[in-house]
């Protein structure tokens, strides 16, 4: 069963979007300890794709076209605060423990992150990492396009890095 719809602020985020995508794991970790984990790991692969995609960027005369730091986080440094940052993205809605809705805008597109959580079997918690697009004008399908066979290995690998097991523990993760 998803999430998604047990979370009313996506409703009008979905209804106007041009691209939607889910990416679920179950794990035992807490909201804020999947996000620091999830955002606050960029191995060299994605480092790679992201001066890739810099050039991209530049070529379409996007504002954004660094690459993002790849700074650890901890839970504590997950804010749920509306306007605060969470790496590149801007808090836009959240609930503690129950999701988190971050935006990244800029001239030719908007990509909102959500991440939700809700309870499992087991006492596991199912994470659901939905990605939604809206295009601003005729470089937003031309940019996503590019970089769409890419989003979903990067989405995917945040996902697993979210749900693996603190240091020193076993846990089984269990992809959907």
């Amino acid at each position: 069963m998803s999430l998604i719809g047990t979370v009313p602020e996506l409703a009008s985020l979905l209804a106007d979007a041009d691209h939607v995508d889910v990416k679920a794991a179950e794990c035992e970790s807490t909201l804020r300890g999947f996000l620091a984990a999830a955002m606050g790991r960029r191995p060299a692969w994605m480092r790679t794709l992201f001066r890739g995609r810099a050039v991209v960027a530049r070529l379409l005369r996007l504002r954004e076209s660094g690459v993002p730091a790849g700074v650890p986080l901890r839970p504590e440094d997950i804010s749920f605060t509306p306007g605060d940052k969470v790496a590149f993205f801007t808090v836009s809605a959240a609930a503690e423990d129950r999701f988190i809705v971050l935006e990244s805008a800029d001239t030719h597109l908007i990509g909102y992150l959500a991440v939700l959580a809700g309870p499992s079997a087991g006492g596991r918690t199912r994470f659901e990492v939905v990605t939604i697009v809206r295009y601003r004008r005729w470089t937003g399908p031309l940019y996503f396009n590019l970089i769409r066979p890419f989003h979903h290995l990067v989405v995917r690998s945040m996902t697993n890095a979210g749900s693996r097991p603190a240091p020193g523990t076993v846990e089984r993760i269990t992809p959907k």
